[in-house]
């Protein structure tokens, strides 16, 4: 009886250990991940990782400015829901079947000196910015299957006039479905060019979203492909299905 005990009790801890491993390793490979798309320090109130399953559900994370601007938040993101591949992730790579954003307040600021805060976004400053004879830097490897994303307002505060800002809220309130995202910069890209792609802040701060909706056009195009070669393998199921029952005529 004495021995079952400690059995059982070393199976709790084991199981305890595991579960606090678990989330430890989770939140550090996230919290890389988001600092290599984005390049700005984070905060989470709180991330569950399940123990049997693969699903991750993150409470109140915050992108914060980086130092020189007046407002510390830029992003506010009162949940997220993911669901990974186990498997992909134990042979390094980043496979998540379903990524759910609700992304709630975004803060475009522009400071005293004119410089916008978008600009210090990684994804922003990828693609083309290499000098000659540099390489291009590199975002990591990411596949998203089923992504959905909800953003609620884009707020612009300008303090190039004085201290007391010039600011301008949008509500744009989104809830957009997207599908096989391949690539880190084409998710990145895709949350900023939804953000602001309604809003006249692009102009208001002579914003360049050309190369970001570039890369959104791509993703989309790939996910439109998908859909439409699921339509036809369904229209083609059918009809072989219909065919068993009334064979059609030469």
């Amino acid at each position: 009886m004495r021995k079952i005990k400690i059995v059982i009790a070393v199976l709790i801890i084991l199981c305890i250990a595991l579960i606090i491993a678990k989330n430890i390793i989770a939140k550090s490979a996230l919290s890389a991940g988001v600092k290599a798309i984005t390049g700005l320090r984070l905060s989470m109130q709180s991330m569950a990782v399940g123990v049997f399953n693969t699903l991750i559900d993150i409470k109140e994370l915050k992108l914060y400015n980086p130092p020189g601007f007046p407002d510390a938040l830029m992003v506010n993101m009162p949940e997220i829901y993911i669901d990974y591949d186990l498997g992909a992730f134990l042979k390094k790579r980043v496979h998540l079947q379903e990524v759910r954003l609700n992304l709630e307040e975004f803060f475009v600021i522009k400071n005293e000196k004119n410089e916008l805060n978008l600009d210090a976004l990684t994804v922003v400053k990828t693609k083309g910015s290499a000098e000659p004879g540099e390489k291009e830097r590199k975002m990591p490897e990411i596949q998203i299957d089923d992504l959905r994303i909800k953003i609620g307002k884009v707020i612009y505060k300008d303090y190039s006039k004085g201290t007391q800002p010039v600011e301008r809220e949008f509500n744009i309130s989104i809830d957009e479905h997207y599908e096989n995202i391949t690539d880190a910069y084409a998710f990145g890209s895709l949350i900023i060019v939804r953000a602001l792609r309604n809003t006249a802040i692009g102009r208001l701060v002579n914003f360049d979203l050309g190369k970001l909706q570039q890369a959104t056009s791509e993703a989309l195009k790939e996910t439109a492909t998908i859909g439409k070669d699921a339509v036809g393998k369904v229209l083609e199921t059918g009809k072989e299905a219909f065919e068993k029952i009334i064979p059609f005529e030469d």
